[in-house]
């Protein structure tokens, strides 16, 4: 199986190759927009595998939440590389990233939203893949709701960004391991388990969960709507 992967919802942007089980990844260079360098950058990474899109059995993309820009960089961009070779799109959020990249098995995924508030997400490790538990918010750092029994590992950058949410994470006895961003790596990790449960989009669906203000729909109901098997 060959996936894409694209990952922008940060400031860590980057794309990553899934070839059969085995992952290439290239990371965007630091102090230039994702706007003008992810496309190259997936240019660069295909053709060092000798592929070409149209062999790509899907494309991910961090759906969100994040950067609004930078979602809607690596919306656009799979969206446009999908439409072009007739392809499906795999979305994984960003938050699901995280607890990817953590590989606990229970998951606070922090990350900083900027405009002093966080977007938070519980997941459990279910086989290889995460799973969410109730929703992915946005709330002040004091008004994040924090797990009341114990075994979950606090992670992302949202932590370190406010100290006030750091001393909630200790005084609760959460374990914080800090400066973890999503990457195409994970995504593509997370994607490959889905793809084989046939989890994927049309490429006309796809749009980025901003999830403030509610923006956008979730990604189970963009699934449940137009999802194909």
């Amino acid at each position: 199986m060959l996936i894409l992967a694209l990952e922008t919802s940060t400031e860590l942007g980057s794309c990553a190759l899934w070839r059969d089980g085995q992952i290439t990844e290239r990371f965007c260079p630091a102090g230039r927009s994702h706007s003008e360098t992810l496309l190259p950058l997936v240019r660069e990474l295909l053709g060092e595998a000798g592929l070409k899109i149209a062999l790509l059995d899907a494309i991910a993309f961090g759906v969100g939440p994040g950067a609004f820009t930078g979602l809607r960089v690596a919306c656009g961009a799979a969206q446009g590389l999908a439409v072009a070779a007739d392809i499906p799109l795999i979305p994984i959020t960003s938050l699901a990233a995280i607890a990817e990249l953590s590989a606990a098995e229970r998951v606070l995924a922090l990350l900083d939203a900027r405009m002093g508030e966080v977007y938070a997400g519980t997941y459990r490790r279910d086989g290889d893949t995460y799973q969410l538990q109730g929703e992915i918010r946005v709330a002040a750092p004091g008004d994040i709701e924090l797990p009341a029994d114990a075994g979950w590992l606090a992670c992302g950058n949202a932590a370190a960004a406010y100290p006030a949410l750091q001393e909630r994470l200790i005084a609760a006895g959460i374990t914080t391991q800090a400066g973890i961003l999503p990457t195409a790596a994970a995504l593509v990790r997370l994607a490959a388990s889905q793809a084989v449960r046939g989890e994927w989009i049309d490429a006309a669906l796809a749009a980025p969960l901003y999830v403030r203000d509610k923006v956008a729909k979730t990604v189970a109901e963009r699934l449940s709507e137009g999802g194909r098997a």
